[in-house]
Protein backbone atom coordinates (compact mmCIF):
# COMPACT_ATOMS: atom_id res chain seq x y z
CA UNK A 1 0.00 0.00 0.00
CA UNK A 2 1.47 3.50 -0.84
CA UNK A 3 2.73 5.49 1.89
CA UNK A 4 1.16 9.42 0.64
CA UNK A 5 3.56 12.23 1.92
CA UNK A 6 1.05 14.57 2.90
CA UNK A 7 -2.90 15.23 3.17
CA UNK A 8 -3.01 16.71 0.19
CA UNK A 9 -1.44 13.77 -2.07
CA UNK A 10 -4.04 11.35 -0.16
CA UNK A 11 -7.13 13.60 -1.11
CA UNK A 12 -5.89 14.06 -4.80
CA UNK A 13 -5.21 10.41 -4.74
CA UNK A 14 -8.96 9.78 -3.30
CA UNK A 15 -10.20 12.72 -5.98
CA UNK A 16 -8.81 11.38 -9.43
CA UNK A 17 -9.97 7.52 -8.71
CA UNK A 18 -13.31 8.54 -7.52
CA UNK A 19 -14.05 10.78 -10.35
CA UNK A 20 -12.72 8.09 -12.59
CA UNK A 21 -14.73 5.78 -10.78
CA UNK A 22 -18.19 7.52 -10.41
CA UNK A 23 -17.90 8.79 -14.22
CA UNK A 24 -18.63 4.71 -15.58
CA UNK A 25 -22.32 5.45 -14.08
CA UNK A 26 -22.77 7.98 -16.39
CA UNK A 27 -24.25 6.12 -19.02
CA UNK A 28 -25.86 2.83 -17.31
CA UNK A 29 -29.83 3.53 -17.46
CA UNK A 30 -31.70 3.27 -14.39
CA UNK A 31 -34.00 -0.10 -15.34
CA UNK A 32 -30.27 -1.63 -15.72
CA UNK A 33 -29.03 -0.45 -12.13
CA UNK A 34 -29.67 -3.93 -10.56
CA UNK A 35 -28.82 -6.48 -13.51
CA UNK A 36 -26.48 -9.28 -12.83
CA UNK A 37 -24.08 -9.85 -15.79
CA UNK A 38 -22.11 -13.18 -15.75
CA UNK A 39 -18.53 -12.88 -15.17
CA UNK A 40 -19.33 -9.64 -12.65
CA UNK A 41 -20.30 -10.43 -8.99
CA UNK A 42 -22.05 -7.24 -8.57
CA UNK A 43 -24.87 -5.04 -10.60
CA UNK A 44 -24.17 -1.24 -10.76
CA UNK A 45 -26.48 -0.38 -7.82
CA UNK A 46 -24.86 -3.01 -5.53
CA UNK A 47 -21.45 -1.63 -7.37
CA UNK A 48 -22.18 1.46 -5.70
CA UNK A 49 -24.08 0.06 -2.71
CA UNK A 50 -20.20 -1.33 -1.62
CA UNK A 51 -18.35 1.80 -2.18
CA UNK A 52 -21.35 3.87 -0.36
CA UNK A 53 -21.28 1.21 2.29
CA UNK A 54 -17.41 1.12 2.88
CA UNK A 55 -17.49 5.01 3.58
CA UNK A 56 -20.19 5.60 5.39
CA UNK A 57 -18.63 3.28 8.03
CA UNK A 58 -15.34 5.24 7.83
CA UNK A 59 -16.64 8.28 8.60
CA UNK A 60 -19.28 6.93 11.40
CA UNK A 61 -16.50 5.10 12.84
CA UNK A 62 -14.58 8.64 13.33
CA UNK A 63 -17.58 10.32 14.44
CA UNK A 64 -18.45 7.84 16.83
CA UNK A 65 -15.24 8.12 18.31
CA UNK A 66 -14.93 11.50 18.43
CA UNK A 67 -18.49 11.66 20.03
CA UNK A 68 -16.46 8.84 23.00
CA UNK A 69 -18.61 6.59 21.86
CA UNK A 70 -17.28 2.50 21.70
CA UNK A 71 -16.70 1.89 18.18
CA UNK A 72 -17.60 -1.42 16.94
CA UNK A 73 -15.57 -2.11 13.54
CA UNK A 74 -17.01 -3.23 10.81
CA UNK A 75 -19.85 -2.46 12.17
CA UNK A 76 -22.43 -2.28 15.43
CA UNK A 77 -24.58 -5.53 13.62
CA UNK A 78 -21.47 -7.28 11.73
CA UNK A 79 -18.28 -8.77 12.98
CA UNK A 80 -14.98 -9.18 10.49
CA UNK A 81 -16.02 -12.74 9.97
CA UNK A 82 -19.70 -11.75 8.87
CA UNK A 83 -18.49 -9.77 5.70
CA UNK A 84 -21.31 -11.53 3.37
CA UNK A 85 -23.64 -10.14 5.94
CA UNK A 86 -22.41 -6.98 5.90
CA UNK A 87 -22.40 -6.68 2.20
CA UNK A 88 -26.10 -7.90 1.88
CA UNK A 89 -26.96 -5.06 4.38
CA UNK A 90 -25.45 -3.16 2.17
CA UNK A 91 -27.40 -4.08 -0.75
CA UNK A 92 -30.30 -4.17 1.21
CA UNK A 93 -30.07 -0.35 2.79
CA UNK A 94 -28.88 1.52 -0.64
CA UNK A 95 -28.89 -0.90 -3.67
CA UNK A 96 -32.27 0.20 -3.54
CA UNK A 97 -31.72 3.51 -4.42
CA UNK A 98 -31.76 4.90 -7.89
CA UNK A 99 -27.95 5.15 -9.78
CA UNK A 100 -28.43 8.84 -9.13
CA UNK A 101 -29.19 9.23 -5.36
CA UNK A 102 -26.35 6.26 -4.93
CA UNK A 103 -23.80 8.75 -6.66
CA UNK A 104 -24.89 11.97 -4.88
CA UNK A 105 -24.52 10.10 -1.40
CA UNK A 106 -21.55 8.61 -2.65
CA UNK A 107 -20.01 12.45 -3.61
CA UNK A 108 -21.39 13.34 -0.35
CA UNK A 109 -19.27 10.77 1.34
CA UNK A 110 -16.06 11.64 -0.31
CA UNK A 111 -16.10 15.30 0.39
CA UNK A 112 -16.97 14.72 4.11
CA UNK A 113 -13.87 12.07 3.77
CA UNK A 114 -12.02 15.23 2.96
CA UNK A 115 -13.25 17.58 5.27
CA UNK A 116 -12.15 14.58 7.75
CA UNK A 117 -8.56 14.32 6.51
CA UNK A 118 -8.19 18.34 6.79
CA UNK A 119 -9.63 17.65 10.46
CA UNK A 120 -7.03 15.48 11.24
CA UNK A 121 -3.38 16.11 11.79
CA UNK A 122 -0.71 14.53 10.33
CA UNK A 123 0.27 12.84 13.11
CA UNK A 124 -3.32 11.57 13.83
CA UNK A 125 -3.40 10.41 10.15
CA UNK A 126 -0.38 8.85 9.16
CA UNK A 127 0.91 7.59 12.68
CA UNK A 128 -0.31 4.15 14.21
CA UNK A 129 -2.10 4.04 17.53
CA UNK A 130 -3.89 7.44 16.83
CA UNK A 131 -7.74 6.32 16.72
CA UNK A 132 -9.10 3.18 18.70
CA UNK A 133 -11.03 2.34 16.04
CA UNK A 134 -8.06 1.51 13.90
CA UNK A 135 -6.18 -0.24 16.49
CA UNK A 136 -9.62 -2.30 16.85
CA UNK A 137 -10.21 -2.87 14.09
CA UNK A 138 -7.44 -5.21 13.13
CA UNK A 139 -6.09 -7.96 16.15
CA UNK A 140 -2.37 -8.69 14.26
CA UNK A 141 -1.80 -5.56 12.07
CA UNK A 142 -0.89 -1.75 12.51
CA UNK A 143 -2.48 0.20 10.27
CA UNK A 144 -2.91 4.25 10.46
CA UNK A 145 -5.90 5.69 9.81
CA UNK A 146 -5.07 6.82 6.17
CA UNK A 147 -4.54 2.97 5.47
CA UNK A 148 -8.12 2.67 6.27
CA UNK A 149 -9.25 5.40 4.16
CA UNK A 150 -7.24 3.96 1.09
CA UNK A 151 -8.38 0.94 1.57
CA UNK A 152 -12.15 2.02 1.32
CA UNK A 153 -12.16 4.43 -1.27
CA UNK A 154 -9.14 4.82 -3.42
CA UNK A 155 -8.19 0.54 -3.67
CA UNK A 156 -12.08 -0.16 -4.21
CA UNK A 157 -12.98 2.76 -6.81
CA UNK A 158 -9.60 1.05 -9.00
CA UNK A 159 -10.99 -2.43 -8.43
CA UNK A 160 -14.84 -1.74 -8.98
CA UNK A 161 -14.21 0.69 -12.12
CA UNK A 162 -12.90 -2.43 -13.44
CA UNK A 163 -15.50 -4.69 -12.54
CA UNK A 164 -18.01 -1.98 -13.66
CA UNK A 165 -16.41 -1.46 -17.15
CA UNK A 166 -16.30 -4.98 -17.61
CA UNK A 167 -20.36 -5.22 -16.45
CA UNK A 168 -20.71 -2.08 -19.40
CA UNK A 169 -18.88 -4.47 -22.11
CA UNK A 170 -21.57 -6.99 -21.80
CA UNK A 171 -24.49 -5.35 -20.54
CA UNK A 172 -25.02 -2.07 -23.01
Amino acid sequence: MKKYASKEELKNEINNTFKKYILEFDNIPEILKDKIIDGVDRSPAQNLAYQLGWTSLILKWENDEKMGLVVKTPHDKFKWNQLDKLYKWFDDTYAVLSLQELKIRLNKNIDLINVMIDSLSDEELFNPHMRKWADEATKTAVWEVYKFIHINTIAPFKTFRTKIRKWKKSAL
